[in-house]
């Protein structure tokens, strides 16, 4: 048995006076403003045959703050349980139970049960008053990516320019099979290879 929304907030409820309190807040707020967006989140909570009986669950609406939170302060599952029953900020925006600490198991279940069609009409509905605020436009799109090791060599100027000739007169061969022959060009990769080993060697 799952919830949409907290049925009635704690009146102990309250932000911090810090710039991180005010800005939770104000995500409060806008939350607030977009309730349509629980049910969205409340019908993936339902799926895989979940039965309406049982032991009550987190309302939707606090599983999304939660995952909210989690991205917002790029925490592990593990971290969020913890400043969700440390922290009084982080408790009233999450708008959980009277006296709920839900572990980290618990949070990597439900968080992960929202989909990715969910967040993108969540991020959508964000944009549009982002919009109309004139605050953001969503022309330009930022990353973030994990570095791993891969089987990549480093790209100095001389190996980008080797790898230049290479890729070329690979491309050549099969242009000038193609046309039976008739081209007219010269491989110069052997002596480009020849200068991008003697400039690697004379740089180690």
């Amino acid at each position: 048995m799952r919830q949409e929304r907290t049925v009635q907030a704690s009146i102990f409820d309250r932000f911090a006076t810090h710039e991180i309190g005010c800005e939770l807040k104000a995500m409060s707020q806008w939350l607030d403003e977009h309730c349509d967006l629980l049910s969205v989140v409340a019908r993936d909570l339902c799926r895989g045959g979940i039965k309406a009986t049982g032991r009550q669950g987190l309302p939707a609406e606090a599983v999304l703050r939660c995952a909210i939170l989690k991205q917002y302060r790029q925490l592990s599952y593990q971290e969020l349980a913890f400043h969700l029953e440390d922290s009084a900020s982080f408790r009233a925006f999450a708008r959980l139970p009277w006296s709920w600490s839900p572990q980290k198991s618990v949070l990597q279940k439900t968080i992960s049960a929202i989909r990715s069609e969910t967040w993108e009409q969540i991020n959508r509905a964000l944009l549009s008053v982002a919009r109309q605020v004139k605050l953001e436009d969503g022309a330009v799109v930022r990353l973030d990516s994990t570095v791993t090791a891969a089987l990549m060599h480093e790209p100095s100027d001389s190996s980008l320019l080797w790898d230049a000739v290479r890729i070329m007169a690979r491309l050549l061969k099969r242009a000038d099979f193609l046309v039976g022959g008739a081209g007219s060009w010269r491989d110069h990769g052997r002596a480009a290879k020849k200068r991008a080993r003697k400039i690697q060697f004379t740089r180690s």
